[in-house]
């Protein structure tokens, strides 16, 4: 069985002050829930201060981005050491805004993905179609393209660690949701490239999210599907009791 895993990406938003309230409202309503993995991910000037609130409670930290490098002279990157020193389990990499406005490209998610396995990590690996894609036909073809890359490299250990989030760009912050069967048909055909890379069972044990205006009202539907495992929540996840109803996508 895999672990049902609820990831909230607060993207550009919450001051410190704003991230600690949020984090704070959060744990009691989600304190019970113990069959979900719960993660929040603030901007990095709140990981501290968020890390601090949550300490003891059953949510998890994650970053909303990495650099590839340990160290060095990358002015105004962020390395995963630092991310492990303040307390981040998880790193989101190649989130389809990274891709579309920082020129993320597969090879520089993979090196990302690789540092991050390699301090002890684990990835949320976003992959995910435009809506040009999606009606010509593509999208297989694209999703292909960002997984494989993705992954590129890595053993079976590394990938059973790692999470992937399938996030259709046109259903992000459009209010546009893939119907549940949009959704599952393109999660088995992720899971079917992850066996294929290495083998069924290695497929079997990875969680697969789906990311894309994930409401209350829509998670239920999402995550009946057989392969759809979590929800990578954006705008939802920046109110704590509609964040903790998606929690309770099940009860």
């Amino acid at each position: 069985m895999r672990t049902p895993i609820i990831a909230g990406n607060w993207k550009l938003n919450n001051t410190i002050s704003e991230a600690v309230s949020l984090t704070t409202a959060l744990k009691p309503l989600v304190a019970g829930c113990r069959d979900v993995e719960i993660i929040v991910a603030p901007p990095f000037t709140a990981l501290a201060s968020v890390s601090s609130t949550i300490a003891g409670s059953n949510i998890r930290l994650a970053a909303q981005d990495v650099y590839s490098e340990d160290s060095g002279a990358f002015t105004g990157e962020v390395s995963v050491p630092m991310l492990k020193d303040v307390g981040c389990g998880y790193v989101i990499i190649g989130h389809s805004e990274r891709r579309q406005y920082f020129g993320e490209t597969n090879e520089s998610v993979n090196q990302k993905v690789k540092a991050v396995l390699g301090h002890g990590l684990k990835p949320i690996i976003c992959v995910g179609e435009q809506l040009e894609d999606r009606e010509s036909g593509q999208t297989e073809a694209v999703i292909e393209s960002h997984v494989t890359g993705g992954i590129a490299g890595l053993s079976a250990t590394d990938l059973a660690s790692s999470v992937i989030a399938y996030e259709p760009i046109w259903a992000i912050g459009t209010g546009k949701t893939a119907t549940p069967e949009q959704a599952q048909e393109v999660h088995a055909f992720i899971r079917g490239l992850l066996a294929a890379a290495h083998s069924a069972e290695v497929a079997s044990q990875i969680r697969i999210q789906y990311g894309g205006s994930v409401k209350p009202e829509n998670a239920s539907a999402l995550m009946a599907q057989p392969d759809v495992d979590g929800a990578l929540v954006g705008g939802a996840s920046l109110e704590a009791e509609s964040f903790a109803q998606i929690v309770k996508f099940d009860q």
